[in-house]
């Protein structure tokens, strides 16, 4: 066996996450189930992902196992400044004491196999428009959980029937396996074969959910999106996630934010900007246009001789400050259009306007040399 194969098993790579690792492991757990899965072979993979996980899930063994294999897994080696046995090189002998403890089942407090736990939690994406953001809305969201049973009400027995303690590890959901090794005949200890590690058994299961206590649910909830909420902000439900295990608590679920782009606004926190396109005429003479809001139109006066990229800023007609008090504003930035096409009055009114001098104050004519002369000779 090379420092790999428990990776392999759980189909995660060699940097994975300890949430990785577990999520992966509750998944092929449940896949090869001796309950479940009634294929050849299926209880041996069973049993192969639980000495998988029972290595790479605690952070020593799984040091020792990507250093020295499965012996070191199994405390054959240690990884101390003394280069075995977990010596400290400073006099301290714990690490020996740690493997003969792993050996023979004693020091520590083990987990209880029936101790409630909570349910995993869940995540749902929901789009909103760019109104519902800003003004806040109320949304049902559909979504597929695993739910206690509803037959037999979590436990994985038949009704009219109950779990009984395990008859091989006696509820402690883990057993002691002695194994030959160079140095003699050592004792580990592993998860029980028979409960899988819950410390109970399953005489008759449940037909429903053929003893696991869970299954699939459809399930809806009701989510009050939050006046002012953004993109990638989320909103957590308290128990609408997973089912716990051994009567624990569901976990929850969160609600994950994405605001659907609007064709006229864009928006950065309260503040939302609105791009305003004028003509010449109106930026020359001024106007005064309904400009539109998320919260409806308003009139804006338009001063004589505005220029592109002048901005107008309209108070209080922004989005609710989610965290805060008031709203944000609007921001109106101005775009001069230059008309591309014109009719013949409208190229004698422009000719007229250059004639009078009307182009000068933008682009005044640059005398040549020939003017200059001419303005010499004239006596100017």
């Amino acid at each position: 066996m090379n420092n790999t194969e428990f990776y392999d098993r759980l189909g995660v790579s060699k940097d994975a996450s300890q949430d990785e690792i577990k999520k992966a492991y509750r998944k092929m757990s449940k896949k090869y189930h001796p309950d479940i899965n009634k294929e050849p072979g299926a209880e041996q993979k069973y049993k192969d992902v639980q000495e998988a996980y029972e290595t790479l899930s605690d952070s020593q063994k799984r040091a020792n196992y990507d250093q020295f294999g499965a012996a070191g897994a199994q405390g054959g080696f240690g990884g101390g400044a003394g280069g075995f046995g977990g010596f400290d090189g400073a006099g301290g002998f714990g690490g020996f004491e740690d493997i003969f403890s792993s050996f023979f089942g004693g020091g520590g407090a083990s987990r209880n196999p029936n101790a409630p736990r909570q349910g995993d939690d869940l995540q749902y994406r929901v789009d909103l428009t760019f109104e519902e953001a800003v003004f806040g809305a109320e949304k049902e969201v559909r979504y597929h959980r695993e739910a206690s049973c509803h037959t037999c009400d979590g436990s994985g027995a038949k009704p009219g029937t109950s779990p009984v303690t395990c008859g091989r590890c006696h509820g402690s959901g883990i057993i002691n396996v002695d194994t030959q090794t160079p140095l003699g005949m050592m004792r580990r200890q592993v998860t029980c074969d028979v409960c899988h590690g819950t410390g109970q058994e399953i005489k008759d299961p449940c037909q429903t959910c053929r003893g696991t206590g869970r299954e699939k649910q459809a399930h809806n909830v009701s989510v009050k999106i939050p006046a002012g909420i953004e993109t990638g902000q989320q909103i957590r439900l308290s128990g609408q996630g997973e089912a716990g295990y051994n009567g624990g608590p569901y976990g929850d679920l969160y609600v994950v934010v994405n605001v659907l782009a609007s064709d006229k606004f864009e928006r950065e926190g309260s503040t939302i900007y609105y791009s305003l396109n004028l003509s010449f005429v109106q930026a020359a003479l001024g106007d005064t246009i309904e400009v539109p809001t998320v919260h409806g139109p308003v009139e804006l006066a338009i001063p004589a001789g505005t220029q592109t990229g002048k901005t107008f800023r309209l108070r209080g007609k922004g989005a609710p400050r989610l965290r805060g008090n008031g709203q944000g504003d609007q921001h109106v930035t101005v775009t001069v259009v230059t008309p591309t096409k014109l009719n013949d009055a409208q190229k004698e009114a422009l000719k007229a306007f250059a004639a009078a001098g009307g182009d000068k104050a933008v682009h005044p004519k640059k005398k040549g040399f020939f003017d200059k002369m001419k303005d010499a000779f004239e006596g100017e």
